[in-house]
């Protein structure tokens, strides 16, 4: 059996990944057009909504993380916690952080949504795609950027547009499923202030290294936050 070039296998990992998230910005842009997150809907119900869909679309039927829809409150909490399920309300935001898996390659997508004409969660809703893009500008400034500049990046920007970042990371390694295993004290694995590493470098498989950027900025005074992800280093 022919061994396939390494130059190959990383085009065709490119092109997995890349794949992978068009598939999601369809799912989710069905999802936004069929409602499956409104008021009204229960965030688990939502949840196995937009779960269903990705069956009916594509087939997929796997998720390498918890599916998560949060709304209200619970839009602070953090990735790891698992708050109690609630009815999105009718001036909620709510957001959708998935990771479905298309054929053997890993997606993590997220997507906030905002009901009712709130300014302050409008303007969230905007900030939410323009700071990913600021991010990823600066990430692509500068070849030898490492996780702890990155963050920092993040970090200043929200602060920037009057927010704060609600999460200890800005994004993590992304590939095909199972993906290397993301540990939290393992610090090269994320954008964190702890990374030091470049960037732009490869695993211990000797594979290029390519990642999310993930957004969870927050209001903790007005009590709601959202959420933004996807590929950073491929489009």
């Amino acid at each position: 059996m022919a061994v396939e070039p390494s130059g190959a296998q990383e085009v065709r990992r490119v092109e997995g990944l890349v794949s992978a998230q068009e598939k999601a910005i369809a799912l989710f842009a069905e999802a936004e057009a069929r409602e499956l997150v409104a008021p009204g809907v229960g965030e688990r119900e939502a949840s196995d909504r937009i779960r269903d869909l990705a069956n009916e679309m594509f087939g997929a039927t796997r998720h390498w993380h918890k599916r998560i829809i949060r709304s209200g409150p619970n839009t602070l909490a953090p990735y790891r916690d698992n708050p109690p399920d609630r009815v999105i309300g009718a001036d909620d935001v709510a957001f959708a952080d998935f990771g479905p898996v298309f054929e053997e390659y890993e997606a993590d997508f997220g997507r906030t949504y905002v009901f009712g004409g709130d300014p302050h969660k409008r303007r969230l809703l905007a900030d939410l795609p323009r700071i990913f893009d600021a991010g990823r500008a600066f990430f692509a400034a500068d070849p030898e950027i490492t996780g702890r500049q990155l963050h920092a990046e993040v970090e200043r920007l929200a602060a920037e547009a009057g927010w704060e970042v609600g999460i200890w990371h800005a994004g993590h390694l992304v590939g095909e499923f199972p993906h290397e295993v993301n540990d939290g004290a393992k610090a090269d694995s994320y954008i964190t202030p702890e990374n030091e590493t470049p960037l732009r470098r490869t695993d211990r498989s000797g594979r290029v290294c390519h990642w999310i950027l993930e957004l969870h900025l927050v209001d903790w005074e007005r009590g709601f936050g959202g959420f933004y992800e996807q590929l950073l280093d491929l489009a």
